[in-house]
């Protein structure tokens, strides 16, 4: 008996340990899920000197053209307020004309009616290209006195 009761032992230790090692193993139906959220640190990728470079240039060539388009649009405006005034000095210029015009035709008239005869004046001859300058100052033994 004392043997039955020593194998009874080993048996009931070996089915203790296959109980405790299924339930170990089990799939486990009401075990519960953990998540674990990872949190990613990345740095961010370094730029080059060249990339900075260019970056500055772009910020550079927009501050330009915006710069430039502003000056050209108030050198626009500027130029139509000109205009404005250059065409009014225009018509200011022709209505002289017309008048001045109109003063000639009378006087040629006026002169015609009277028997004046318009002398017209001569052509000047033309210069002599290879003639030597003429000096504007007069010698030193001239009789004029000096200014």
């Amino acid at each position: 008996m004392a043997r039955n009761l020593g194998v009874g032992r080993i048996v009931a230790a070996a089915v203790v340990c296959v109980v405790v090692l299924s339930l170990s193993i089990s799939t486990g139906r009401e075990r519960k899920g953990y998540e674990v959220e990872a949190q990613v640190y990345g740095v961010p990728a370094a730029q080059s000197d060249a990339a900075r470079a260019i970056e500055a240039y772009e910020r550079v060539m927009e501050r330009h053209m915006d710069l430039t388009e502003r000056s050209f649009a108030g050198f626009s405006a500027d130029l139509k307020v000109l205009t404005s005034k250059v065409d009014a000095f225009d018509a200011k210029v022709a209505a002289l004309d017309a008048k001045l015009t109109q003063i000639d035709q009378r006087l040629a008239r006026i002169e015609n009616h009277l028997g004046i005869v318009t002398v017209v004046a001569p052509k000047p001859a033309k210069v002599d290209p290879n003639a030597p300058a003429a000096s504007k100052t007069p010698p030193l033994n001239s009789s004029l006195p000096l200014k």
